[in-house]
């Protein structure tokens, strides 16, 4: 199986299990850069997560434009909207491999308060200590639907990203992104929890954060280590992906 394959089954893989984690549900949307041409990114055509198969994978360049046949005749409204934000995301940061775009309900707090999300538990620990609120209304007027939709809009929300890992989207939810596509995973997986931890502590008092030094020593594990790895390989065989995972 060549790499590409194989980025496109890990793909649906992902899309299987973050929709079985309840992480994305009829929308939301996960992407993989192109392991051989790094200046395109694989992303299911726009179908609920938990209904997407190999043949629904399309190839994109960094502007959201379909390569070669890989949209297989479908017409502009069958392609995800925000494949505008995949490829921005991608095309300011070379160090990202994965990229996932979803509204968790646990996460939906942050993106409309003044409370920030930070990392308080250890699952997390690697998410960064900053998380920035991206604001659509500040460049682009108050009668947007707060969903990306365009190249200009996308790059906006990039810039927002900045060096972090996490974005949230006002009202809309996040963006995370991730070394590898079983670190993307991994870390949405948890995301929601660190926020349900925030909300559930509130009452007893001020929190204590992970610190820089305990966020350095997290990022420093490598994510595809066996360590990290069993959370794919569990969350695949309970999404009932088990046998996408052998080559």
């Amino acid at each position: 199986m060549n790499a590409a394959t194989r980025a496109a089954k890990d793909l649906v893989i992902a899309n299987r299990i973050l929709a079985h984690l309840g992480i994305v549900e009829a929308f939301g949307d996960v992407s993989v850069r192109h392991p051989l041409d790094k200046s395109r990114f694989l992303l299911a055509c726009c179908r609920s997560p938990g209904t997407v198969v190999l043949d629904d994978i399309v190839e994109f360049t960094f502007d959201g434009a379909p390569v070669g046949g890989t949209a297989r005749g479908r017409n502009i409204e069958e392609l995800a909207g925000e494949r505008f934000i995949h490829g921005a995301v991608y095309e300011a940061r070379p160090d990202i491999r994965a990229v996932l775009h979803a509204s968790p309900e646990d996460v939906l707090p942050f993106c409309v308060t003044q409370t920030p999300l930070r990392p308080v538990i250890g699952t997390v620990g690697d998410m960064g200590l900053e998380v920035p609120v991206w604001d659509i209304a500040d460049r682009f007027g108050s009668a947007t639907s707060l969903q990306v939709s365009n190249l200009e809009q996308g790059r906006d929300l990039a810039r927002c990203l900045g060096s972090n890992r996490v974005v949230l989207l006002r009202g809309e939810g996040m963006v995370v992104t991730g070394r590898t596509l079983n670190d993307l995973v991994r870390l949405a997986a948890y995301i929601p929890r660190n926020g349900r931890t925030i909300v559930a502590a509130a009452p007893f008092g001020p929190l204590v954060g992970i610190s820089a030094g305990e966020s350095a020593a997290r990022l420093a594990i490598d994510p595809e280590s066996n360590a990290l790895r069993r959370g794919w390989e569990y969350w695949a065989c309970a999404a009932g992906c088990a046998e996408w995972l052998a080559d």
